[in-house]
């Protein structure tokens, strides 16, 4: 099986599969259902796979926990800290800013160990950010964990170039998550220059635009009521009237292709550089399939800048989070 290395801990699968979609903002869905997909993932070679405290909250780790425990050995588990998560709420209105003072990321994993029903997290992320605590204090917090056997590896998600090389003189970091795809591409201008130089792997997160790379939502009405998208800007729907050509340009391109839509947005990621591990989310085992299959395809360097330059951010109307999230990311 073909294998992407993220920092020098980690060998994995070159699609991963985000699992928040199953727990957290997008609806979420039956449990049998999730534990049924995660099981066809293992079976078709997908061993790496992408939670956090926050999604649920909890229940996403909890449900992860039960249904890989009897594969655990063979699969690598991200999970991550760094909000701070109300008692009382719902959801996402849970989460009430960032927390990365050492006290919490140690208490944050200990949690997540029992939730998990694992001895060891695989890659243990700071979810965001926290602009009032040092990087240096919270990894040094993070490289605790990794000595006292918790942590196998340590990540960043959505970090800015200069924190992401405090954080690795620290202590090397093996992942750097961040939103990235054919229509978020902010990564290109620093990130990945300082990941290739360090030697740390990138892992996009929502790399199908979250959703919006596969052709399937045209209208926000296609989205549940209580579908977290529907606050983005991407998902007005003037801004997806105003989008739909640009999607219509990728179909094209897929069907000359021989290839979904989906599947060629990813393989264009994947295109962009070895070190690169995508984790699209998928809650139907045909989507988890399909996603996963892009790894198989060859794109020349034409194809890649024709698909490149035909989907440029440029194009795009409508950012990505709204101005409150934005202010969270590139930390």
């Amino acid at each position: 099986m073909q294998t992407r290395k993220l920092g020098t801990e980690l060998n994995v699968y070159p699609v991963g599969l985000g699992c928040m979609g199953m727990s957290f903002a997008y609806g979420g869905q039956a449990e049998a259902d999730a534990i049924t997909t995660l099981h066809r993932a293992v079976e078709i070679g997908v061993n790496f796979f992408d939670t956090a405290e926050v999604y649920g909250p909890f229940e996403n780790e909890i449900l992860l926990g039960k249904a890989l425990k009897s594969v655990r050995n063979k699969v690598t588990i991200a999970t991550k800290f760094g909000f701070k998560i109300l008692e009382e709420g719902t959801g996402i209105d849970r989460m009430a800013g960032v927390d990365s003072r050492p006290d919490h990321v140690k208490a944050v994993a200990e949690a997540s160990l029992k939730r998990l029903g694992t001895d060891v997290i695989d890659l243990y992320y700071q979810h965001r950010v926290d602009p009032n605590v040092p990087i240096e204090d919270t990894v040094g917090a993070m490289a605790e964990l990794v000595r006292e056997g918790k942590v196998r590896a340590l990540g960043l998600s959505e970090a800015s170039a200069a924190t992401i090389r405090r954080a690795h003189a620290v202590h090397p970091i093996s992942a750097v998550q961040s939103e990235y795809s054919l229509w978020s591409r902010d990564p290109e201008d620093e990130v990945f220059a300082v990941c290739r130089e360090l030697g740390i792997g990138f892992v996009p997160y929502s790399p199908l635009g979250r959703g919006l790379l596969t052709g399937t939502i045209a209208k926000p009405e296609a989205l549940s009521d209580d579908d977290w998208r529907r606050g983005l800007p991407r998902f007005q729907a003037d801004a997806m009237a105003a989008n739909a050509a640009v999607i219509a340009t990728l179909e094209k391109m897929a069907a000359e292709k021989g290839v979904t839509t989906a599947q060629l947005a990813l393989a264009w990621v994947l295109h962009q550089g070895d070190f690169i591990v995508p984790i699209p989310g998928a809650r139907k085992i045909r989507h988890l399939e399909q996603n996963t299959a892009a790894a198989e395809i060859e794109l020349s360097a034409a194809e890649v800048a024709a698909i490149g330059d035909a989907l440029s951010p440029d194009k795009v109307v409508g950012k990505r989070y709204t101005e409150e999230l934005l202010a969270l990311v590139n930390g």
